[in-house]
């Protein structure tokens, strides 16, 4: 069982010894009412595992952090996060505003006040120079640091690349991703979602080697006329449609397109592993979260092929892990992840490094589009969003 697989699988069952030695990781919840919020749950998942406490809130809000301690049992609240992060000095802090703009500074904040673990809601940061900083910081505390792809820490993730390596779909040629391709599609969706999924195909294909793509605006090349400040905090954005082919360490490319209103109910949203004799079906966010399908996708067949769901314990086997399903969307096996990083002194199973992956990737296809389409090598030596010198 290879690292990722291990860690993945271990953090089901794992109340950290922390907690079995009759002691409660102590929690900093950090939120903005009003620009992002909360995040996906990051406030509410520390109330479904009795080996943390929420000992402060912080939201600049007063309206929203009224409610919010509410929610969360009364904890302390406070105006500020640093007030918070120096007063009630928690093992763990929970980054959950959705808007980027705020990240780094919080991230910063955490890393000084010298949490011990540190969980922040996807996209990681706006720029590679954030992330760059942000990740020095935390190398200088020993603060372990996990991004908010909840997707990567599902055990059927892992069941799937068990299944790739033993060859069960022939030779993986390539990976088909797509973002959610609502209102949202184009740029935005490859920051928002696209960040999902590529870090899922990642886990098949190893690290990123270069970029290419393309940003079109209502069906044309994107200029820099047509560069506006992004939603979500992100910073300078364009584009309503976007296509991109990702080249890796292991030589299978990951295509990611995103076009505006093209979807149908998110059915797109996730990957397809398409090989020689099959494909995975990978559909973010949903349960079961993989289907495989064998034989050639290349070539018709007189009966039907079936997708068999595929379980924690294979292909059209049963889900043996009880609420498996809210394990996930709750976070639980990410925050366990985080704390098992503490104690064994590893980095989590999804890093700062590996948010930074995402950022440099995306910021890739921007400076590809910049470079009217040309192949760019990572890491990208301008740290800075491309689109600045379009």
């Amino acid at each position: 069982m290879n690292r990722r697989r291990f860690l993945a699988t271990t953090a089901l069952a794992t109340v950290s010894s922390f907690a079995q030695a009759d002691h409660k990781w102590r929690v900093g919840v950090i939120g903005h009412t009003g620009r992002g919020n909360y995040g996906h749950g990051l406030d509410t998942m520390w109330l479904k595992m009795p080996e943390t406490e929420i000992v402060g809130i912080a939201d600049a809000d007063a309206a929203g952090l009224a409610a919010e301690r509410k929610k969360l049992k009364d904890a302390p609240g406070f105006a500020d996060y640093r007030t918070m992060l120096r007063e009630v000095k928690p093992d763990l802090v929970a980054i959950g505003p959705r808007q980027v703009d705020q990240h780094r500074d919080m991230l910063l904040a955490a890393i000084e006040s010298r949490a011990r673990g540190i969980y922040v809601e996807k996209p990681f940061v706006r720029t590679l120079a954030e992330a760059d900083e942000v990740i020095a910081a935390a190398q200088k505390t020993g603060a372990r640091i996990a991004v908010a792809h909840r997707n990567r820490y599902h055990p059927v993730l892992a069941e799937a690349e068990r299944i790739v390596e033993a060859g069960a779909i022939g030779r993986l040629l390539e990976i088909r991703a797509r973002g959610k391709e609502d209102a949202r599609g184009g740029a935005l969706d490859l920051w928002v979602l696209g960040s999902h999924v590529l870090n899922m195909a990642f886990v098949f294909t190893g690290q990123p080697r270069a970029c290419s793509g393309s940003l079109l605006q209502d069906g044309k090349l994107v200029t820099k006329a047509d560069v506006r400040d992004g939603e979500e905090g992100l910073g300078p954005l364009a584009g309503n449609e976007v296509h991109a082919r990702i080249d890796t360490e292991r030589g299978v490319p990951v295509y990611f397109d995103s076009i505006a209103k093209a979807g149908v109910a998110s059915a797109g949203f996730g990957l397809q592993l398409i090989g020689t004799e099959g494909f995975i079906s990978i559909r973010a966010d949903g349960e079961p979260l993989a289907w495989l399908v064998s034989g050639s996708p290349f070539q018709p067949g007189k009966e039907a092929r079936p997708w068999k769901e595929i379980s924690s314990a294979g292909p059209g086997v049963p889900e043996e892990i009880e609420g498996l399903r809210d394990l996930v969307t709750n976070h639980v096996l990410v925050a366990r992840d985080l704390i098992g990083s503490i104690e064994g002194n590893r980095p989590p199973l999804c890093s700062a490094e590996d948010g930074r992956v995402i950022v440099e990737c995306i910021s890739g296809i921007f400076e590809s589009h910049r470079q009217d389409g040309r192949r760019v090598a990572l890491p990208l030596a301008a740290r800075d969003n491309p689109l600045t010198r379009l």
